[in-house]
């Protein structure tokens, strides 16, 4: 152990001539206690909500997707999209085909997105999970089937079972509009509703109606054409290397994207709110630091004799300085690990026991209580940042004070 730390412990934790100074320093401790597991704990519930918002795209979103670049539409019969369906690392590679629509049941109209899914669907989504009625099926021998999100099962009246028939109806892709008789002018087809999906998200709940790719071919006018492809891979293989390889092997009229790159734009709304947050209590914390600049100086003043002994023991005004420095680091220290730990066990008691809940609204939420998670980096980040202003609000006050001791 250093002689300034040595020196800087005992001054921490000795009794003072004039027991303010002890209060400041505990004032001080108690201000970087509470504004870094402030920090914590904010950071950590912002990190709980990014990952149910993971969690509820990846029930229906796939884990990787291609899409044109240029274009709604590429042919999937290419050598090269039928070469990376063999590859190990791929489980699941399935055509899919999102076309917008218009929905008629009884007399109500609604558009949609359509979606034309093939059979691999409910091995490579979490579908069966979100189904609140019925059973999700795409076909049988008899007829095709569709699969509603709530919202538009609600806003066309019907839901699981119903006997009466949807129309879909989409205008044709290589005839002329005809203004004397319009419907000519559309392709239409018929399926029954077998479920209902409620993913608790406005753009998928109020707009997609999953149906058999065969039905979406026939009703688009498409052969061996889709949209986008979905794509799960095996668990040991390795998402970003995977994601690399599929770029080299199609080229670049293609776009590849994992699930936080399909949903960037809400992803990228909370990482933004969690680092604004981390900006605002990080001012917050310079503000509970600028304690330990008064608390310091009441030190060195308090001091005034014990440094004229150092110096008369041959210390000079490094040996010095770095004493008061490090008595500042320390107070910075102590208040950052209090803070993390007593920060880190209210995010594991808040996932635990749930004490924070939504308010007496929780019931309409599909959690009870605010989401939690931890992440090492953010810890990192937080300890980082109160060192720096630990170091900053020491140097003032040493600086400006060197006359003490310089006398």
């Amino acid at each position: 152990m250093s002689l300034p730390l040595k020196i800087a412990k005992r001054y921490l934790v000795s009794k003072k001539s004039h027991s303010v100074i002890n209060i400041i320093s505990m004032v001080s401790i108690c201000g970087v206690v509470i504004a870094t597991m402030a920090m914590v704990c904010v950071l950590s519930v912002f990190n709980g909500f990014q990952i149910l918002i993971a969690s509820l795209y990846s029930t229906i979103d796939p884990q990787i997707k291609v899409t044109p670049i240029q274009g709604k539409t590429f042919d999937v019969s290419d050598p090269a999209i039928q070469e990376m369906a063999q590859w190990p690392e791929i489980a699941q590679l399935s055509p899919v085909i999102e076309e917008n629509v218009l929905m008629v049941y009884g007399n109500r109209q609604v558009p949609a997105l359509l979606k034309g899914v093939t059979n691999q669907y409910e091995k490579q989504t979490r579908i069966n999970d979100i189904i609140i009625d019925g059973h999700f099926l795409l076909h049988d021998t008899v007829s095709d089937y569709a699969t509603l999100g709530v919202g538009l099962a609600n806003s066309l009246a019907t839901g699981a079972g119903f006997r009466r028939p949807l129309m879909v109806h989409v205008p044709k892709r290589t005839a002329r509009i005809n203004i004397g008789n319009p419907a000519s002018s559309l392709s239409s087809g018929r399926l029954f509703m077998t479920a209902v999906f409620q993913v608790n998200q406005a753009e998928y709940d109020d707009q997609i109606a999953i149906v058999p790719i065969d039905f979406a071919r026939k009703l688009f006018d498409y052969t061996t054409e889709a949209s986008a492809l979905e794509i799960t891979l095996k668990s040991q293989a390795n998402e970003s290397k995977t994601i690399q390889r599929i770029k080299q092997q199609i080229g670049e009229n293609f776009e590849v994207k994992n699930r936080m790159e399909q949903k960037e734009a809400s992803f990228k709304m909370v990482q933004i709110e969690k680092w604004v947050s981390y900006l605002i209590l990080g001012f917050i914390l310079m503000i509970a630091s600028f304690n330990a600049i008064g608390s310091l100086s009441m030190l060195i003043i308090d001091k005034k004799a014990d440094i004229a002994t150092l110096k008369s023991m041959g210390a000079d005004n490094s040996l010095i300085s770095n004493i008061f420095l490090t008595e500042g680091w320390l107070i910075s220290a102590i208040g950052a690990v209090t803070g993390i730990v007593i920060g880190i066990l209210l995010c594991l008691g808040q996932q635990t026991f749930g004490w924070i809940t939504l308010g007496e609204m929780s019931e309409a939420f599909i959690i009870d209580a605010y989401p939690v998670a931890i992440k090492p980096l953010d810890i990192a980040a937080i300890f980082a940042l109160v060192l720096i202003l630990g170091f900053f609000t020491a140097w003032y006050p040493v600086k400006y004070l060197k006359n003490i001791w310089m006398k």
